[in-house]
């Protein structure tokens, strides 16, 4: 039977060795709260799955450029084979590229494209502790190693997501890098003081139902002059003179179901400025392109080109305007 705090004991450790310690215990109860919520029906069947992993070396490593692993010259081409069908068990992988000893996983997103838009805005993360929130299976965690963090720890909800991050973590043992499998409103309401040095919260405001209560938590969770990465989905205004506007899907937006406000950069700036938070910019507004969301063999769903207009791409399926992305930079005082 899988037991989530045993695998999650290197974790622990790892937050109990920061100066989260003291909410140590409150992230144990979240991550009871939610497991009790929910218990993925094949949990037990990945954790198998991650067994049948091959005991290799990993070197060499490279987070810099991209998420890259080993090399191809370390497995025979049955292994190979081998390797590849057992990490096709954890389908579908929707963020990443990754690259395992030589089996390129294309995920469906080209996670570092977007890493590729905000590295160079972002303030160092050497020795800083890190939160990533609705991590998806952590990729961006792992590209933030690459900075030498004291700590980075990814939370998202999905237990799939978790699987797929424990892959890698396998040949990763000593990076910084952790992940618990919970949602924000499983943390703390508040860190008081000494909270996050940089908190990164991408792809998740939209789906909240009150999008100022979501920028509130995160600000509290930070450090006093701690860093607020935000991206987000954003709508252009109609014209210069009326840019506060925010876009409320009737139903769906792109098939999705869970999408309540799509602000302007302009309206979004503003919920922040309420917030409290201060020096905000818009570091990169960027349309999703059919290349950077795709379907592919590891993640053979329907994607973007499904949820589009097939008569006009920059519009959704329903007549919104297509999917365009802001990254939002802010600070605590």
């Amino acid at each position: 039977m899988f037991d989530i705090h045993q695998f999650l004991a290197p974790s622990y450790e790892a937050i109990a060795d920061t100066r989260l310690k003291p909410w140590l215990a409150g992230f144990k109860q979240g991550i009871d709260a939610r497991m009790s919520d929910y218990t993925h029906g094949k949990i037990n069947d990945w954790a198998l799955q991650l067994n049948k992993l091959p005991e290799l070396e990993a070197a060499p490593i490279d987070l810099l450029s991209k998420v890259a692993i080993g090399d191809k010259g370390q497995l025979n081409s049955e292994q190979s084979l081998e390797l590849e069908n057992t990490l096709k068990q954890f389908h579908p992988w929707r963020k990443g590229p990754f690259e395992l000893f030589g089996t390129h996983i294309d995920t469906e997103w080209r996670s570092d494209w977007k890493w590729d838009r905000l590295k160079d805005q972002i303030s160092s993360l050497e020795n800083k502790i890190v939160l990533d929130v609705g991590c998806g299976n952590g990729y961006h965690c792992w590209r933030m190693a690459a900075q030498n963090p004291k700590l980075v720890l990814g939370i998202d909800p999905s237990q799939l997501f978790l699987m797929q991050f424990a892959v890698i973590k396998k040949y990763l043992p000593q990076t910084p890098v952790h992940f618990l499998p919970i949602g924000i409103e499983y943390l703390p309401p508040e860190i008081p003081q000494q909270g996050f040095d940089s908190i990164f919260s991408m792809g998740v405001l939209y789906h909240r139902r009150s999008p100022i209560d979501h920028i509130m938590h995160l600000k509290k969770l930070l450090k006093h002059g701690g860093e607020l990465i935000l991206e987000t989905l954003v709508i252009d205004g109609d014209d210069v003179e009326h840019p506060d506007q925010v876009l409320i899907p009737s139903e769906r937006y792109a098939q999705m179901n869970n999408v309540w406000f799509i602000p302007t950069t302009q309206m979004l700036t503003k919920w922040m400025q309420r917030c409290n938070l201060t020096d905000i910019r818009v570091a990169d507004i960027n349309q999703t392109s059919l290349d950077e969301q795709r379907a592919t063999d590891w993640m053979n769903f329907q994607s973007l080109t499904d949820y589009l207009d097939p008569d006009d791409r920059n519009k959704t399926i329903e007549g919104y305007p297509a999917p365009k992305r802001a990254i939002m930079i802010a600070k605590r005082k």
